[in-house]
């Protein structure tokens, strides 16, 4: 059942249309890629997704019941995101902010739920380390424990492994895997496409062609062996 129905939407950047009547949908269980060349549109149908974008036609709509508390979105890290100076149980902790309400304070099972998702990454260690302080993998990893907190059905990811040296990568791919397998769909831009394919069932590549299918689809089509060779 579909859980997010793009149907036909266009979108502007800069007063620039660079998104024309774009189509796809995100299902229960997808770990959708979403491919393309820089400025293509990658992070705005992101923005659309959650919500912080409006499309100029068309639309982007919650389907099977998905509420925007239930999505867990990690971005693009920020140099001054690097330097955050809270500990690692403050900043997974933080994930937890859409699940308050009305309290104002933290309660027994956020922190718990916080804990639960550092052990779900293997950095419980950290949790009283101070999150500038660690390396850039396991400040991902942080991040990504933290986008857990906040999610349950949905989990999007905005080139999470820029930065990132290829065993780090490859293992902050395996616990995206893992997350994926346990029941959580994922929508994940990356500029490592090699490696991003492997772990999705659906592509999604923009640009001045189009393409939405199966994996298996992409990498037989003339657009994906294109910007597979080209990418290599």
């Amino acid at each position: 059942m579909s859980m997010i129905h793009c149907d036909k939407a266009s979108f502007s950047y800069d007063g620039t249309r660079i998104l024309n009547k774009l189509s796809f949908t995100v299902e229960r269980g997808d770990y959708l890629c979403i491919v393309g060349a820089n400025g293509a549109g990658k992070t705005t149908i992101m923005k659309g997704i959650l919500g912080l974008k409006k499309p100029l036609e068309g639309s982007i709509r919650f389907d099977d019941g998905l509420k925007p508390s239930e999505i867990g979105y990690l971005p693009q890290q920020s140099d001054i995101q690097k330097d955050f100076p809270a500990s690692v149980m403050e900043v997974v902790l933080s994930g937890c902010l859409n699940k308050l309400g009305w309290r104002p304070f933290y309660g027994k099972k956020h922190r718990q739920l916080a804990l639960s998702n550092m052990e779900r990454m293997q950095i419980t260690e950290l949790k009283n380390k101070s999150y500038q302080e660690l390396s850039g993998g396991q400040q991902q990893r942080v991040l990504l424990a933290r986008a857990l907190c906040a999610s349950s059905r949905l989990l999007v990811l905005d080139e999470p492994v820029t930065g990132l040296d290829p065993i780090m990568s490859a293992e902050l791919y395996r616990a995206v895997e893992e997350i994926h397998q346990n029941g959580m769909a994922v929508v994940m831009i990356s500029h490592d496409v090699h490696q991003a394919v492997k772990h999705a069932n659906k592509v999604l590549h923009v640009g001045n062609e189009l393409f939405f299918g199966s994996t298996e689809d992409y990498l037989s089509s003339a657009v994906g062996r294109r910007f597979m060779g080209e990418t290599l």
